[in-house]
């Protein structure tokens, strides 16, 4: 059992290419973001495992010696089934949560408790440990936090049952699992999904253990080979959508108009396309002409997309605020609001990039400067971490 604190991190996640076409069959490009979720776990001795999450407000405990004599033969996993309703209500008694918490904090901590008793039920004896984890990432805004969530939570626990071992050698500062151990955190962050979402695609996990980008097309994902670092602006409008009835809007638009809609998704399927062969291109010789492709390919899924029907206003006044700076967007994710993101190719002007995030703040949005294709899930050294970052764990 692990003796000393264990600090790991993990990427939300945006959709390049494919929002609503990947519903139908079409391909869809997911890209690691480099706003990343902090997990810390500390061995104790206090008989308690807590879970503090300061992002929501949240801290809860429990005694291990009352989860030790839990019946947990509903959690066997020999072939990673859902859990079913039955076993989501044993886990809710067990989890002993209080009424008034939201949908969001009681779910993160169910996900918790299910990934704990079920990774950490072989030990002879329950670990007590404290558990705090922070994000960088919005929660609701379609970036995959509940992903990130459940990644680090599988790989910490993993970690400290010693399922897997702990590559972060000896004056190093962040390391990465073997291939094999990323398959078995992904397996069980994939639980943790299920247990927060229900049906989810693995999409979210995917992106977040390996990082990088990857395709998505009906239910088959493969890793794209050294995409490049793409620097963009990430707005998040803070408009609240449904995700569900946005995706009915566009089954109903098709409906309607099947020869109209079926060949936006069939062009929305070609950008996804020759992104992704421009992606390629670029590993092996970038070129700034490359970039201008992006910027296009951008700029022509935002327009099917809003002729789909899942554009909104807020999301009109980023893409006319960057495109009056010469930058170009697109909403990602489900639209209806939430979440846009901005190119900012080489050589693009500091002057540029501050007077685009003044503009979009002053709309009301939240706007950072990130990257995309960002590393995937990840161990580290006290050190390696901001200072910002290990105050919110408690390292400091």
């Amino acid at each position: 059992m692990l003796s000393e604190a264990l600090l790991v991190s993990a990427p939300g996640k945006v959709i390049l290419h494919g929002e609503h076409a990947v519903v139908h069959g079409k391909v869809a490009l997911a890209a690691a973001l480099n706003l990343r979720t902090f997990l810390r776990l500390q061995p104790q001795s206090n008989g308690k495992v807590s879970l503090s999450l300061p992002n929501i407000g949240i801290k809860q405990a429990w005694d291990v010696s009352r989860l030790q004599l839990m019946d947990t033969s509903f959690l066997e996993q020999g072939d990673f089934i859902a859990p079913s309703p039955e076993q989501m209500e044993k886990l809710k008694e067990a989890a002993g949560v209080p009424e008034n918490h939201t949908a969001t904090e009681l779910l993160a901590l169910l996900a918790f408790l299910y990934l704990y008793l079920a990774i950490c039920r072989k030990q002879r004896v329950l670990p007590s440990l404290d558990i705090v984890v922070w994000s960088e990432l919005p929660t609701g805004a379609g970036l995959g936090s509940s992903a990130a969530y459940s990644v680090c939570m599988a790989a910490a626990l993993l970690t400290a049952c010693e399922a897997i071992s702990n590559p972060l050698r000896d004056g190093e500062r962040v390391g990465r699992w073997a291939e094999a151990d990323l398959e078995l955190i992904n397996k069980w962050a994939f639980q943790g999904e299920r247990v927060i979402h229900g049906n989810p695609s693995g999409v979210d996990n995917a992106v977040s253990t390996w990082g990088g980008a990857l395709r998505y097309q009906q239910g088959k994902m493969a890793a794209l080979q050294r995409p490049p670092v793409l620097q963009i602006l990430l707005t998040n409008t803070k408009v609240p959508r449904s995700t569900k009835s946005l995706v009915a809007g566009v089954r109903s638009r098709l409906m309607k108009f099947p020869e109209i809609v079926g060949p936006l998704l069939t062009s929305i399927d070609a950008i996804s396309l020759e992104c992704e062969h421009v992606l390629g291109e670029m590993a092996v010789a970038p070129a700034p002409e490359q970039y201008l492709v992006l910027e296009e390919l951008m700029d022509m899924n935002q327009h099917h997309l809003n002729a789909l029907g899942v554009g909104h206003a807020s999301l009109d006044q980023l893409c006319q605020a960057t495109a009056e700076r010469g930058l170009h967007s697109k909403l990602t994710g489900a639209g209806g609001g939430g979440c846009g993101i901005t190119l900012l190719k080489p050589g693009v002007e500091r002057a540029t990039v501050e007077a685009t995030k003044q503009a979009l703040t002053g709309f009301g949005f939240d706007c950072w400067e990130t990257s995309l294709g960002a590393p995937g899930v990840s161990v580290h050294s006290a050190t390696s971490l901001d200072v910002p970052v290990q105050q919110a764990l408690g390292c400091l």
